[in-house]
């Protein structure tokens, strides 16, 4: 599928009709009077259809006594509700419908999605607006999901990584630590309420906060009138979500800090850094530069990779920059080698102070980076099934526009606009750093003595 430019996305919100002018030939859009935007895509490669709704919901809307609910709210999707009374009865029409189902949370988006044969459509359609408008968050149900979802937390856990990740996010997020926590708090999880679910719906689950999109062998005006029919009943909240319960804006980190985790599970050492870099609200020219130079740095050929594994002093390098509404963080990881943890460290220091400058990176390694973000877009477009999640992220953690014109924008990134993002977020900016080792390691390695603040 070819993009082409979209302009009119968010003002559509307000707007009952839609233009097909700015959108690819094979997407429609249009936004119903109780405010549900919804995509249609068309793709009649097979006779499939995938409806998807996608909230903007996510950990990113969890106070602490929350942390995890947006998380249990999407088990709790698949449950009874009120033309369901049972998960049984659920799981049966699941069955009749040919039903291939599932559903993520992540920080700034909970999403569900139902994959079936394409004359399923409509009773699909009845189906998603049964679960997405009246669960029934039955007590008895929930405490055996409770224990579900806090065992997914635990194998997690079991992770020696995670140990590390949560440690940083302490760090980094401070007091809003649980706005960037997806997987939640053991407590919280074990001990949530029916009434606590109710609470996330009566917030967030709106049509004027959700983006329905229908995608596969349809057809767009067929899915407008059913979707008119089957969910325009969906009352609007009347309020706007994010002005209503606003989403505190992250501190910035004041210094440098650093810290060490130990775990037994640890078989190699693992030093992360991460800075808080741009977001789509405040900065959006960065997130370009942003991508861009993750890729850049993601080659064989780049100063950070040679310096760190091709010299040695490394088995692995990552960075990487999240797109988030709401900070996206960006992040280096390196495992070093065991033997050489300390001067590895001090090349990784040596790297971020060089990151700005003329001859860092080339022009052949920017044109590189480019073209395998395009490369990416293209891929992530091949499963229609698969690509209406592409779609909703955009949607919840930046704007249809933005996505739209991802590429466009990619490739007009410069050097100096690298140079720029590289000086406002990342070089002499303050980060956090974490290094986790094994207790065994630590006692060879005695890391306080240099994985510290000069």
């Amino acid at each position: 599928m070819q993009k082409k430019l979209l302009f009119l996305m968010m003002v559509l919100l307000v707007s009952t009709g839609y233009s097909q002018t700015s959108l690819p030939s094979n997407f429609f859009l249009k936004t119903l009077p109780n405010g549900l935007q919804v995509l249609v895509i068309e793709d009649h490669s097979v006779p499939l259809a995938t409806i998807e709704i996608a909230t903007k919901n996510g950990s990113y809307t969890e106070p602490p006594e929350f942390n995890g609910l947006s998380h249990l709210y999407e088990h709790m999707f698949f449950k009874a509700n009120k033309d369901y009374p049972s998960q049984e009865a659920f799981m049966d029409k699941i069955k009749e419908l040919g039903i291939s189902f599932n559903g993520t949370t992540n920080t700034e988006r909970v999403n569900y999605f139902f994959t079936l044969p394409k004359f399923n459509l409509t009773k699909g359609l009845e189906f998603m607006n049964s679960a997405i408008q009246y669960p029934k968050f039955d007590t008895s149900e929930m405490r055996k999901e409770n224990v579900v979802v806090d065992g997914e937390f635990q194998r997690n856990e079991s992770n020696p990584f995670f140990a590390l990740y949560d440690t940083m996010n302490h760090h980094l997020w401070g007091d809003l630590y649980s706005r960037k926590n997806v997987i939640g708090n053991h407590e919280v999880i074990l001990t949530a309420t029916p009434a606590k679910m109710e609470a996330i719906k009566n917030k967030y689950y709106w049509p004027n906060n959700s983006l329905l999109t229908v995608a596969g062998d349809v057809k767009h005006d067929d899915v407008f009138s059913q979707v008119q029919r089957i969910m325009g009943s969906w009352k609007s909240s009347g309020f706007d979500p994010f002005k209503k319960y606003p989403i505190p804006e992250f501190k910035p980190l004041q210094k440098t800090d650093y810290f060490i985790v130990q775990s037994e599970n640890a078989k190699v050492p693992m030093i992360m850094i991460n800075w808080m870099g741009p977001d789509t609200r405040n900065d959006i020219k960065a997130t370009y530069a942003a991508d861009v130079f993750s890729y850049i740095l993601s080659q064989n050929s780049s100063k950070l990779s040679q310096a760190l594994t091709e010299s040695g002093l490394a088995l692995q390098v990552g960075f990487n920059y999240s797109t988030q509404k709401h900070v996206g963080p960006v992040t280096l990881t390196v495992i070093p080698n065991p033997a050489k943890v300390k001067e590895c460290f001090e090349e990784v220091k040596k790297q971020i102070s060089m990151m700005d400058s003329d001859d860092y990176f080339t022009d052949a390694q920017l044109a590189t980076a480019k073209r395998q973000l395009e490369i990416s877009d293209v891929r992530g477009e091949e499963i229609t099934s698969d690509y209406v999640h592409v779609v909703s992220f955009w949607w919840c953690s930046a704007t249809l526009d933005y996505y739209f014109n991802y590429i466009d924008n990619l490739k007009k990134v410069s050097k100096a606009d690298i140079q720029q993002y590289v000086r406002k977020y990342i070089k002499d900016k303050p980060y956090a750093a974490g290094l986790l080792v094994s207790p065994q390691m630590k006692q060879q390695l005695h890391p306080e003595a240099f994985f510290a603040s000069n």
